[in-house]
């Protein structure tokens, strides 16, 4: 270790309860950070996710279109239009809509994503879907996401140990099978049925339209061309995504067109900003109880760029001691988060490294702050 290292190391732990103090304060900040980034990323990837799942390359949707959960509907010849092109190697509708599903133990209400499709056709990538597709061809037959918030009651139990039968918009409705996507933001639980079931529980809803249309090309080399031909042919009636495109349009929408997206991204900056000034206040009270020692220094021959790598390096010293500990404990209140919410929180190894990164800059910011101080420190003045 050099002398440098050793000296920052001994006048950080000289007095042990306020180095314990920084790094607890640093670990908050962190803290803080890691949740915002955390419940941010949850909000993208939980309101995506059902569009990352769709069996399709191109997705159709009313222009107007701003979110998956509040969908709106075009004409359902519009599909025929796409399956008459050559390129083109099936289309399928996809009904979207929210109902209030009645918990079969407590019969409380709570509103419930459904989605609609048709049982020849595979329309999600989920296996356990495509795999109760058969089950769907029955009547008011639904497949539930045991994924789902437990508010929906004991569904997947129920399920496992008999048949169970449920309310859904005043509708009685059969669990056929389970599947699991997960919460989001936006929708609490999730339930698939038919297209023929779809419009015998959404009785407002006009039989003749849909909500998207999934194709499937039959090669990847043609879902350029085929886009460019729908988008041709449908003019401003109907949008044309490819699946990436269509999911981004629902992570714009939470990012820009709600305020959850800013409240997040605005917790991050407020979280470094906290830790900008804890470090500074630690670090400007180090060199101000030691600015006699930093003055002896300088007197002797030591130069400006010594100590104030002390300092710097002091900084580094905190910004570890401070991530470590805040990185334990956000991965806990990550999983603490996903088991109470059902949303998607959980570490990774990219966030961690931007937090750290975070840290050791909120760290050297503040050493630069407090380094104005001693830079200027004159040993003729101090003595």
């Amino acid at each position: 270790m050099k002398v440098q290292d050793k000296l920052a190391w001994l006048l950080l732990t000289r007095q042990k309860m306020r180095f314990f103090i920084a790094s607890a304060g640093i670990s908050f900040a962190c803290i803080l950070i890691f949740m915002q980034l955390g419940f941010l990323e949850a909000l993208f990837m939980g309101a995506s996710k059902p569009h990352q799942l769709l069996d399709a390359d191109l997705v159709l949707a009313h222009p107007k279109l701003q979110t998956f959960f509040s969908p709106q509907s075009f004409p359902r010849a519009r599909l025929f239009q796409a399956n008459g092109l050559p390129e083109v190697a099936s289309v399928s509708p996809l009904r979207l809509g929210t109902l209030q599903w009645r918990n079969p133990i407590t019969h409380q209400l709570r509103s419930i994503l459904v989605f609609g499709v048709d049982p020849n056709k595979a329309s999600f990538t989920l296996p356990e879907v495509n795999r109760y597709l058969p089950e769907l061809k029955l009547f008011r037959r639904v497949l539930f996401d045991q994924a789902s918030r437990v508010e929906y009651g004991p569904i997947a139990e129920l399920f496992n140990s008999g048949k169970v039968e449920v309310e859904l918009n005043k509708k009685i409705v059969r669990v056929a099978g389970l599947f699991k996507i997960g919460a989001s933001f936006a929708a609490d639980g999730t339930v698939i049925t038919s297209d023929t079931t779809f419009p015998f529980i959404f009785s407002q809803k006009n039989s003749g339209d849909v909500e998207l249309g999934l194709i499937k090309v039959k090669t990847a080399q043609d879902i350029s061309s085929v886009k460019q031909v729908l988008t041709s042919m449908y003019g401003k009636e109907v949008a044309v995504y490819t699946k990436a495109d269509f999911a981004e349009v629902e992570k714009r929408y939470w990012a820009e067109g709600t305020g959850i997206g800013f409240i997040f991204g605005l917790g991050v900056v407020v979280g470094f900003i906290v830790g900008v000034v804890i470090v500074y206040q630690i670090l400007h009270s180090d060199v101000a109880d030691h600015l006699q020692e930093y003055a002896t220094l300088k007197a002797i021959g030591y130069p400006n760029n010594y100590l104030l790598q002390v300092v710097f390096k002091e900084s580094a010293i905190l910004s570890l001691t401070g991530f470590i500990p805040a990185y334990v404990i956000a991965y806990l209140l990550y999983r603490l988060a996903e088991d109470s919410t059902s949303l998607p929180i959980f570490m990774t190894g990219e966030r961690g490294v931007l937090v750290y990164l975070l840290s050791a800059s909120m760290c050297l910011i503040s050493a630069s702050i407090a380094l104005q101080k001693l830079r200027h420190a004159d040993p003729a003045e101090v003595f």
